[in-house]
């Protein structure tokens, strides 16, 4: 880079998309044929192999090794141009693609106060509505397993009602789906939605028609179960999340694009990952103990696994 134009950016901060345009100039490689791209392709791989490198000499060297904190910035500063020349090839703005990649770690990672406790959005889907419309915040949900008919069945009593009909696994084996409406809780509780739980308690949100129809209506509870069918599904591949704290990232973005025309939308993936942990350490528990009384408490967003008298 010329001294000037050096000089100039010190003086201020350099943005990514200066340094893409900066870095154009001084690629080499012909912009026609494969070589275009496999040449910085190839180097990426090369400059990361020599960064690897830099660290197995400080493994091996230790505090001995004294130019590793220079070796290691002209290794980055490599790979950094190689990646801008990789999407300036691929018609990428690098400052762009930096800023979705924050939007996306912001998503993943929402903000937190002082104390390192996630900041949460104080409103809820359906504050104004009448109070007949409202989920409850707080719920009670007492899974007790039954002989109904010669079939032992599920039964699920929430807040003094019966939440929905008896349930089995409607499976070939005893894999415990039958207890999957904690997840359903979860969703209540966590994301203040769930057009599952609503209809089933009976707070539809029926005095806006539209509402009532596209948020809380067939649709909605369907991909609502099939959203719970997918994690399901997922779990055994994760050990049913027992002692889990974090959940796989391809997960989480399936169920973004499964909200993406709903209300739920604008909820984070850190969100959905607390669903998820939550609910499935309350349905290990309720397995393990084949059944139990699961709380949810929609003020401190959290679910808590009580034991069932028998």
């Amino acid at each position: 880079m010329p001294i000037l134009i050096r000089e100039q950016m010190l003086e201020r901060e350099l943005t990514f998309r200066e340094y893409q345009r900066e870095a154009e100039r001084t690629d080499q490689t012909s912009t026609d044929g494969v070589a275009s791209i496999m040449v910085p392709l190839l180097g990426l791989a090369g400059e990361t192999g020599s960064l690897l490198t830099e660290y197995k000499k400080w493994l091996r060297e230790g505090d001995r090794y004294t130019p590793f904190t220079d070796q290691v910035s002209e290794e980055l500063g490599d790979i950094l141009w190689y990646l801008s020349n990789i999407a300036g090839k691929a018609g990428l703005d690098l400052q762009e693609v930096a800023e979705e990649n924050l939007g996306k770690l912001h998503d993943r990672w929402p903000r937190q106060d002082n104390q390192g406790q996630q900041l949460f959005a104080t409103t809820r889907y359906d504050d104004a509505f009448p109070e007949g419309e409202r989920l409850p915040l707080r719920l009670h949900l007492e899974f007790r397993e039954e002989e109904i008919e010669g079939i032992s069945k599920l039964v699920i009593i929430c807040n003094g009602q019966q939440f929905g009909d008896p349930l089995t696994d409607n499976s070939h084996v005893d894999d415990g789906y039958r207890y999957h409406d904690v997840f359903h809780l979860a969703c209540a509780v966590i994301l203040g939605w769930s057009p599952i739980v609503r209809k089933l308690l009976k707070v539809k949100r029926k005095s806006v028609t539209h509402i009532d129809e596209v948020e809380d209506g067939a649709r909605a509870s369907i991909i609502e179960e099939a959203i719970s069918a997918f994690v399901f599904g997922a779990a055994p591949d994760y050990s049913y999340f027992e002692d889990a704290k974090s959940v796989e990232f391809g997960i989480l973005r399936t169920i973004r694009v499964m909200t993406r025309s709903l209300e739920v939308s604008d909820k984070s993936l850190r969100d959905w990952e607390d669903v998820i942990i939550q609910s499935y350490r309350a349905w290990n528990l309720l397995i393990k103990n084949r059944g139990g009384v699961v709380i949810g408490d929609a003020s401190t967003r959290s679910i808590s696994f009580v034991g069932l008298d028998k």
